[in-house]
């Protein structure tokens, strides 16, 4: 049974792997416009957590996210044809990166406001508990978002009514240039200790661990225990933003990047398989891959006449304005 999970493990962070690399690759060629977050280097994170869920339970995620979305049971297919902007993506082309969702998944969209997915996720929890359900729900987030008064808000509240949410805060050292050391006072597993919510500091580059921390955190949101937190630790390999790499911008030195990008979580967990069992599946990744570029750029863009079809849950449809839609419709 570890077998099977570590397979499956090394299988997720293998696919969000690639993922991030194809979409660079797109990014660089002008088939995804502007650019993307990359999620390279901390693929353990998306893995072991979303390793712990049930379909039925429920994620929100970041402008870091399409290794949560991916983690969590999207067709990698149809979310590269989303990234690209065609209508046959998740989201039919309206969501793109940072915004991508699927909600037959439990994903509740990835949000590119820091820490706005946590109050998403509170309220999902809170309606799983009025609806009699054992669903759990989990927000992701960043180091830059512990300071934000909404996700502040939201610990009250998730501890106030004993929520089955689990916050897990991606700490990967940089709110975009500004280093964790720079800008959050005393620890921030003490954030969420404060409102008496029990915390936990794993290495978020150990899928395994990071399973661990999880299973036991989702546990005790099921059984009416209330909310949880991670704090999982870990080094962004790749820019911030995509545009860093034309930018240049210099924030970091080559050894700090190096260092960091000796603990691959691929090659922490990869050791743990077979060699063969780990070649087989990088090549069915890779051909996945394949699949996924070619199916997004042979898809058709979305009909600049339906601009502002589903802006409303009745059907209604919104009135045209006047200027660049109006020529865009014509």
């Amino acid at each position: 049974m570890r077998e099977r999970s570590d397979m499956e493990l090394y299988r997720t962070m293998r696919l969000i792997r690639r993922f991030e690399e194809r979409a660079i690759e797109l990014v660089h060629a002008g088939e995804i416009v502007g650019g993307i977050h990359p999620y390279i280097g901390q693929e353990a994170i998306a893995a072991g957590v979303c390793a712990a869920l049930r379909d039925d339970d429920v994620i929100t995620s970041t402008h870091r996210g399409h290794g949560h979305v991916l983690a969590k049971g999207a067709d990698p297919v149809r979310m590269l044809a989303e990234l690209t902007g065609r209508a046959t993506g998740l989201n039919r082309g309206r969501g793109g990166s940072m915004h991508a969702a699927d909600f037959g998944k439990g994903i509740y969209g990835a949000n590119g406001i820091v820490g706005a997915g946590g109050a998403i996720a509170t309220g999902a929890a809170w309606a799983a508990v009025k609806e009699g359900s054992d669903r759990v729900a989990v927000s992701f987030f960043g180091d830059g978002a512990v300071s934000q008064g909404v996700l502040l808000e939201t610990f009250n509240l998730a501890a106030l009514w004993r929520l089955p949410v689990l916050f897990v805060c991606e700490n990967n050292g940089y709110a975009t240039t500004l280093t964790v050391a720079q800008s959050v006072a005393g620890s921030i597993t003490g954030r969420a200790e404060a409102f008496g919510i029990p915390a936990v500091s794993v290495d978020g580059a150990d899928a395994a661990a990071v399973l661990d921390a999880a299973r036991d955190a989702v546990a005790r949101g099921r059984a009416g225990g209330g909310p949880s937190f991670i704090e999982a630790t870990a080094y962004r390999f790749d820019a911030h933003h995509t545009w860093e790499h034309k930018a240049r911008v210099r924030y970091r030195s080559d050894e700090e990047v190096a260092a960091g990008r000796s603990r691959d979580p691929l090659d922490i967990h990869g050791v743990r398989l077979d060699e063969g069992v780990r070649a087989g599946i990088d090549a069915d990744v890779e051909a996945l891959m394949a699949e996924a570029v070619a199916f997004a750029l042979d898809s058709p863009r979305p009909d600049p006449a339906g601009a502002l079809d589903h802006l409303y849950a009745t059907g209604m449809r919104g009135r045209n304005g006047i200027g660049l839609l109006d020529t865009a419709v014509r």
